[in-house]
């Protein structure tokens, strides 16, 4: 009877330890210490960290893990939010038909190929924008040309606490 109640003891530890970690691996945004100077509402992204932050004041900010610019397609300086869109149509750049010119040259906003997810931010600063992505598995990694990619849910939320001309700092 000792033998069975232990089993079952173990089981439901292993259970809780279990659901404890898959939730916390799961939250894909957390507050978290940031006191790197940077005003409340500011957007900062860490590229190397793969991590983007916005600072909500008081020494903290809200943190998400994102997707970044593969090698030689980073970049980094301060820009700004200069476009905000819903569901936006997508039609790759040159550069992305040259390398691959079988890409429609454009994809309707909804559509679960599109790469821009279900919202953008649009970037001041080149042809980058802050978007979704149909595509959760690059998330954390180095896959974009130089978008910062996040989570569907993430950049809902992200799209619903900044404003135009919100500033935004890429770094190394």
């Amino acid at each position: 009877m000792r033998l069975i109640i232990r089993a079952v003891c173990f089981a439901v530890l292993v259970a809780c330890i279990f659901t404890a970690f898959a939730t916390r691996s799961a939250r894909a945004r957390e507050y978290v210490p940031f006191g790197e100077g940077y005003a409340p509402g500011s957007i900062v992204v860490h590229t190397n960290e793969r991590r983007l932050y916005l600072v909500t004041g008081r020494g903290q900010a809200l943190r998400y893990t994102v997707g970044v610019g593969r090698a030689g397609m980073t970049w980094q300086g301060a820009t700004y939010v200069a476009t905000k869109m819903v569901e936006p149509s997508w039609g790759p750049p040159a550069d992305i038909l040259r390398a691959n010119p079988r890409l429609p040259y454009n994809i309707p906003g909804g559509d679960p190929r599109n790469p821009m997810g279900v919202a953008v931010l649009g970037l001041a600063h080149g042809n980058y924008a802050i978007h979704g992505t149909n595509d959760p598995s690059s998330i954390g990694k180095f896959v974009s040309h130089g978008c910062i990619r996040m989570h569907n849910h993430d950049i809902k939320d992200l799209f619903s606490r900044v404003h135009l001309n919100t500033p935004v700092y890429v770094r190394p």
